[in-house]
This record gives structure tokens, C-alpha cells and sequence, in this order.
């Protein structure tokens, strides 16, 4: 067996799961999830069937983005536990077969960590641990001057700080509290693969990496009439860079992925090319730009399914080819819920919220499920700004308005876009806080927790939840769902997303109606239904409102 089918065996047959801490389960009554929540919910996990948990950061942070922000990469926030809530966690997990994903903010610290305090005291081994750059001799506080580059901040704004003490700019292509790391400085690149072995030692067995193609920047400081990314979006030594962490970090051959912004196919093949060294998968966004446009997260428009189902074509079947590795997920705490967003909750909430996994995890790559999507959560109910927290939300909803959007306009933007429309706390059950919290939620649930939750829907073998469940055993179970060869079909209609599966003998044809109509099927008479998300196999030829099927040929 090559390189490439063991790989395809071992990354083909796990499924990961991602729990956003703070509002998964929350153990002390603060309302804020924490370490011993997720501890006390690994038997409901390890019931789910997952492999690995995708932890958000739990580190200390002032949480100016919600962890993201980090002020040390080896302790606990007091908010989510204790470094012994956390060897306890691991212990749990392990004990039930679930390993643990970490997520390495490298790109960036908080500017409260200790090292950006210390390149504030002017101490030159710190400043050079961060993109300082000089300004102007004359430049003051009140006339900073033009910036470096007028790059744009991830959150809007330009991307650079002026400090008055030092007379020097810091970049931070994030929020002004998230201050950019010079990985050409190889002690930082030291001292992060030293955070990595001290997670391996905790018992730590996979790595998310943050925006980790961000982390190379060009020489020279260009800009254009862009907004930049497209300088050290797959910077120029990104690929250097990324195989000197894994070396230092120890962590060749570990199940890790990268969040891939703005990134190209190119890259993504050699980032995930065992060949490289570099990362075994990646998380790519293009998929999920389909209703933005001209590009424009900030303007609404319904999903082009033809550019999802080409997407979905080129990225499966070119990575195959190339050797690399996708990772196959429609949410995380960054996205809205799929649902809400690319079916219809309020006619077809079963069958929208069913549609989206079958579509992915009988793909070839590695499935991610983001918490409460097994449930079919949807986005909020929120009728104002001030109920959301996520300070993206609150800089857009002013920036959508200075565009020349009306309030109204501009929250209904905001509505559907929100990090907060998959922020909120999981629904353990249909009481008012849903047994997330015994005090009062950081963020409220929406009134449809009350029937979308985890209590009904274990008591209910034909739940959501019991779908993904087979949807888990499936890939678990099959070989050509695994490692199979991946094809995508013309269907006869827009709306369909189909492709087949094929190793050895045994084909697996997938099919999915994205729309409330009725759609033509391909013929799939002999073949024995694998999976579907109505009760009864329906009329020939025809796929109902948001149906998903698969048939198998063995």
C-alpha cells in the first residue's frame, strides 16, 4: 500500500468534531462554557461516534476576540478552568478513544502577551518578535503620518498601529489587540514549536493551525489598490516556514489542518502532499463565498449552486489527483449555520438541516461537524444589534452603513452574517437556558431551542442527530467512502449537486437538491439506497424539495 492509501485510510475514517468553548457546556453557573463542561459531555460525543475534538482557544486572553487573542499559548484562562480541569479532560477523552485538536493562534498574539509588553518597553529581542516598522522621524500621535501599506484589517480599518512611545507602526491584519508575529525571525518560530511539544506532552493528538498561510509577509511592504491580501495570503515562504514548525514542533504524521484564507488550490496540494511534510489537511472558504457579491461578505444574495457544485468539482477531484487532502465541513464559529443559510428552515428545517452532511461526508476527505449542527441548530433570533457580541458584527454594522445602507438594511445584513449566528450556546435540552448554564447565558439561545435540542433529539431515532450518526457509522464502515475515488456528474438540473464514488468494484452515486422544487434524478433503479433524508424512496427519477440519496453498487 503507498503513502497516499494509507493516508487516504486513516485521515478517510475520522470524523472531527468542534467545540466553541465558551458556549458549549458551562459547569460553574457563569455562563460561559468551560474545560469540565466538555468533560462532563464526552459520553454524548463518544455516543455521536467522533474521533477527534476540535477545541477553540482556552487560553489566557482578554477576549477582545473571543480567545482568538491570545496573552499565553501554555496555561488555562481562569474563565474556562484549571491546567488540572484540563489533564482531566484529556484523560476522559482518551479513556473513550476521542482525541484531542488544539488550536495554535500563530499568526498573531494578543497585544497583552507578554512578549508584545515587552516590545513596548522597547526591549529590541521582543520587537523583533513582531512587525514593527518604523515612521516617519516627524510623526506624532496626533499625525502619525501615512501607514506602511494601506493593507485592510480582516475587521475593517487599515491594518497598521501607530505607537507614540517608539515612533513605530505594528501590523495586525486582525483586530488592533491581535499584533502579527515576524516568523522571519526564527525564535519565533522557536519558541512555537515549543508550545507545540508542550500540548503533546499534555496528551495532545492533532493541531488546528489559524489563518496559518497569513504568517509569511513580503519584503518591502507593497500595496496596490487592493486591500492586500493578496501580498501574504500564501506568502513567499510559507511552505518553508510551515515545514520548519513541524519540525520543530514534532508533528509529522499527526492528523493537523490548516484554516487557508484567501488561499489558492496550488497551495492547498502541496500544504497537504504527504511528500511536503507540511499539514495532513486544510480548510478552504471558496465554497462558502457562493452568496457573497462580486466577493462582498457584507451583501446578501442567494447561494449559486452552479459555482458550489464547480467548487466542489475542481477542489475534490484536483486534490485527488495532486495528493492532497480536504477537509469536508459547511460551518465552525466563524460561519452562520449552514442551514439558515443555504437551505429552508421554516418548510424543509429536516430535510435542509440533513441535505448538507450527506452532500459532504460521503466525499473524500475528512468530515468536521461544528457543535449543535448535528441538532440543526439555526441562526439566531436576535432583533437588534446590541444582542450581539462579536465585535466583527458591531465594526460592520457601522462600515455596512457608511456605505450607504439604511439601520435596517444594514442589521438584516448583519442578521446573516454574524460570527454570533454560530456562537451561541448548545441547546442540551428545552428549558430556558437550555442546560447550558445554571445562571444566565453569555450570548441567548434562540426560542426554537425549545424543540431543537440535544435531549429531544437523543430520544428520537429519526432526529437529525440520528442521521449524522449514520452518516458516521457509513464512512466508518465503507471502504469506498473512505479512500474511493471521487467523480462529480452533470445533472440534469442547476440545483443538483451529484457525484459518484468508486473503488475497486463497489460505487457509491450521491445526489443532493439544493431548492424547494422538485429536480430530476439520475437513474439509479438497481442500486441499493445507502442513505436518504425522507422516509420513503419516492417517485423514480425525481428528487423531492431539499432531498439528499445515496445508492450504493456492490
Amino acid at each position: 500500500m503507498s503513502v497516499l492509501d494509507d493516508r487516504a485510510s486513516f485521515l478517510g475514517s475520522k470524523v472531527v468534531y468542534q467545540i466553541y468553548v465558551r458556549s458549549f457546556c458551562d459547569s460553574d453557573g457563569d455562563g460561559i462554557g468551560d474545560l469540565p463542561g466538555i468533560t462532563s459531555k464526552l459520553d454524548y460525543l463518544a455516543d455521536l461516534g467522533v474521533d477527534y475534538l476540535w477545541i477553540t482557544p482556552f487560553y489566557p486572553s482578554p477576549q477582545n476576540d473571543n480567545g482568538y487573542d491570545v496573552a499565553d499559548y501554555c496555561a488555562i484562562d481562569p474563565l474556562f478552568g484549571t491546567m488540572d480541569d484540563f489533564d482531566q479532560l484529556a484523560a476522559q477523552a482518551d479513556a473513550r478513544g476521542i482525541g484531542l485538536m488544539l488550536d495554535m493562534v500563530f499568526n498573531h498574539t494578543s497585544t497583552s502577551h507578554e512578549w508584545f509588553q515587552r516590545a513596548l518597553a522597547g526591549d529590541p529581542k521582543y520587537l523583533a518578535y513582531y512587525k514593527f516598522v518604523d515612521a516617519a522621524p516627524d510623526a506624532t500621535a496626533d499625525d502619525p503620518g501615512e501607514p506602511p501599506t494601506n493593507w485592510e484589517s480582516k475587521f475593517g480599518g487599515n491594518a497598521w498601529e501607530y505607537v507614540p512611545a517608539l515612533n513605530k507602526w505594528y501590523l495586525h491584519l486582525f483586530d488592533v489587540s491581535q499584533a502579527d508575529l515576524d516568523w522571519d525571525n526564527p525564535e519565533v518560530r522557536a519558541e512555537l514549536g515549543k508550545v507545540l511539544r508542550f500540548w503533546q506532552r499534555k496528551g495532545v493528538s492533532s493541531f488546528r493551525f489559524d489563518v496559518v498561510n497569513l504568517v509569511s509577509k513580503p519584503a518591502g511592504w507593497p500595496s496596490d489598490d487592493t486591500d492586500g491580501k493578496h501580498f501574504y495570503s500564501d506568502g513567499p515562504r510559507i511552505h518553508e516556514y510551515l515545514q520548519d514548525m513541524v519540525r520543530r514542533g514534532g508533528i509529522d504524521g499527526l492528523l493537523t489542518v490548516g484554516e487557508m484564507s484567501a488561499t489558492s488550490l496550488d497551495s492547498c496540494i502541496r500544504y497537504t502532499n504527504p511528500e511536503s511534510h507540511e499539514l495532513a489537511m486544510v480548510f478552504n472558504f471558496h465554497h462558502l463565498k457562493v452568496d457573497y457579491p462580486d466577493g462582498e461578505k457584507w451583501e446578501l444574495m442567494e447561494p449559486d449552486i452552479d459555482v458550489l457544485r464547480d467548487l466542489y468539482r475542481t477542489w475534490q477531484e484536483k486534490m485527488t489527483a495532486g495528493g492532497g487532502w480536504n477537509s469536508l465541513f459547511w460551518s465552525n464559529h466563524d460561519q452562520p449555520r449552514p442551514n439558515s443559510r443555504f437551505g429552508d428552515t421554516v418548510n424543509y428545517w429536516y430535510e435542509s438541516s440533513t441535505l448538507l452532511p450527506t452532500c459532504t461526508h460521503l466525499m473524500r476527505g475528512t468530515p468536521y461537524i461544528y457543535q449543535g449542527e448535528e441538532l440543526g441548530q439555526t441562526i439566531t433570533d436576535f432583533t437588534s444589534i446590541e444582542q450581539y457580541r462579536d465585535v466583527e458584527s458591531h465594526n460592520y454594522y457601522r462600515i455596512i452603513q457608511e456605505r450607504g445602507h439604511t439601520p435596517e438594511e444594514a442589521f438584516k445584513i448583519v442578521h446573516a452574517r454574524s460570527r454570533d449566528d454560530g456562537r451561541y450556546p448548545m441547546a442540551w435540552d428545552g428549558s430556558k437556558t437550555g442546560r447550558f448554564t445554571s445562571g444566565t447565558p453569555w450570548l441567548a439561545l434562540p426560542a426554537n431551542h425549545a424543540w431543537i435540542n440535544a435531549e429531544a433529539e437523543m430520544a428520537d431515532p429519526h432526529s437529525v442527530r440520528a442521521y449524522y450518526q449514520r452518516l458516521i457509522a457509513l464512512r466508518k464502515e465503507l471502504p469506498v467512502v473512505q479512500a474511493g475515488d471521487v467523480r462529480f456528474l452533470d445533472a440534469a438540473s442547476d440545483k443538483v449537486i451529484a457525484y459518484e464514488r468508486k473503488l475497486d468494484d463497489v460505487r457509491v452515486l450521491v445526489q443532493c437538491n439544493f431548492s424547494g422544487e422538485e429536480q430530476p434524478a439520475l437513474a439509479c433503479a438497481d442500486g441499493e439506497l445507502l442513505i436518504g433524508n425522507y422516509d420513503d424512496p419516492g417517485e423514480a427519477g425525481v428528487l423531492r424539495p431539499w432531498e439528499a440519496v445515496a445508492h450504493i453498487w456492490r
